[in-house]
């Protein structure tokens, strides 16, 4: 009984905070080009995979990557460094929900980071069907949360316009 309970209160909705992503991982030469920068499909992987952690949490359902609406490269990473990458939740529809990831790069040496790409990725909630069902809404707690919350609203209205 006290089970159901707690499942029903986490279905009413999940803050960013219990569902977001940090992963770090050094950059090998089996992740690079000749050149030694890391390649842009690599990291590409490593951000659909920690999104994908961040809609599963949120939906507590198998979530499928249904667009990449953004994938800025700003900088190389290269052979040695180390890559962060930041998940989190930041808009939940019925079925659909948008993750934002921030990616940077350490040199483990000298210890100095640098925003190198950022990401909003679309994933959708499937059913053992594999059809789309509902998901909890997103509950943002703090200024930051409410912000990015309020600006997947405008980026959501944009892209069912472009359709």
């Amino acid at each position: 009984m006290q089970e159901e309970l707690l499942v029903k209160e986490v279905d009413q909705g999940r803050c960013p905070s219990e569902t977001r992503l940090e992963l770090a991982q050094v950059m090998l030469p089996e992740d690079a080009n000749p050149a030694g920068n890391v390649h842009g499909g690599t990291i590409m992987k490593i951000v659909d995979n920690a999104a994908f952690v961040v809609a599963v949490r949120h939906s507590r359902k198998n979530c499928v990557t249904l667009a990449v609406d953004s994938f800025k490269f700003l900088y190389p990473v290269y052979v040695g460094e180390l890559l962060i990458v930041k998940a989190a939740i930041n808009y939940a529809g019925r079925t659909s929900m948008e993750i934002g990831v921030r990616v940077e790069a350490e040199h483990l040496i000298s210890g100095t980071r640098r925003h190198t790409a950022s990401a909003y990725l679309t994933f959708v909630a499937l059913g053992e069907d594999g059809r789309p069902v509902p998901i909890p809404p997103v509950i943002p707690e703090s200024p930051d949360e409410k912000r990015r919350y309020e600006e997947a609203v405008e980026r959501r209205k944009l892209r069912l316009q472009a359709q």
